[in-house]
């Protein structure tokens, strides 16, 4: 069977204007994810990313810590859905909600899987981007993307919630699972799957071995 290895971009810049660019530690993240690979003889055939640059920043650096050149493939499917209109959606519904200044990422975080649990059940108001069928249908159209290929092992690199919708898709989990494996997933950590025209098994999920080694406390981040 063939397979494919399946990693959430390094840590993005949180807070920042714009948040789709990897911050200094998601850069060197992907580089030990490379390094990883490369210890463990893991070579692949093709990458597929989604369009956003914090993937194609994060493959690039996995390809640099590979020491491998290959073309990259994209396909939109693969990109994360839209938080900050969902996260925003949701306050103009609960205003009283909104975080104060100076609270941080875990009061961010318990906001938007609110809205994802509303936006799933098709219950949040608002000028949305898209709706959560639309990002289901587009994660299946990308993971056939995925499949459709001669080559034995791809690299992909997405976001937290297309991850946790394939996840959804794999193992035909519900809605709330999904939501749950979504806000668990670690930057650049990686799931693999073997996959033929008829099916995919999943092998193992949220690895961070990379990330566990001596002198890189902090190194495991959810941003």
């Amino acid at each position: 069977m063939a397979e494919f290895y399946l990693v959430r971009h390094g840590q993005a810049s949180f807070g920042s204007d714009n948040y789709d660019q990897l911050s200094p530690m998601g850069y060197q993240q992907a580089t030990w994810l490379g390094e990883h690979f490369k210890q463990q003889n893991v070579q692949f055939d093709r990458v597929v990313t989604g369009t956003m640059l914090r993937h194609e920043q994060t493959a690039q650096n996995i390809c640099s810590g590979l020491n491998q050149e290959l073309e990259f493939n994209q396909h939109d499917g693969l990109n994360e859905y839209d938080f900050h209109a969902l996260v925003k959606c949701y306050l103009t519904m609960f205003p009283q909600q909104t975080p104060k200044a100076g609270e941080g990422k875990t009061v961010f975080y318990k906001i938007l899987k609110q809205a994802l649990t509303l936006w799933a059940q098709e219950k949040l108001e608002g000028d949305l981007p898209e709706t959560f069928a639309h990002f289901k249908q587009r994660v299946a159209d990308a993971l056939a993307y995925t499949q459709d290929t001669p080559n034995k092992r791809t690299l992909v690199v997405s976001s937290g919630g297309p991850i946790g919708m394939a996840m959804c898709h794999i193992l035909q989990l519900n809605n709330e699972k999904m939501i749950q494996l979504n806000l668990q997933i670690k930057n650049t950590s990686y799931s693999q799957f073997y996959f033929n025209d008829e099916s995919i098994s999943l092998a193992s999920f949220n690895n961070t071995a990379h990330l566990e080694k001596e002198n890189r406390e902090g190194a495991i981040t959810f941003g």
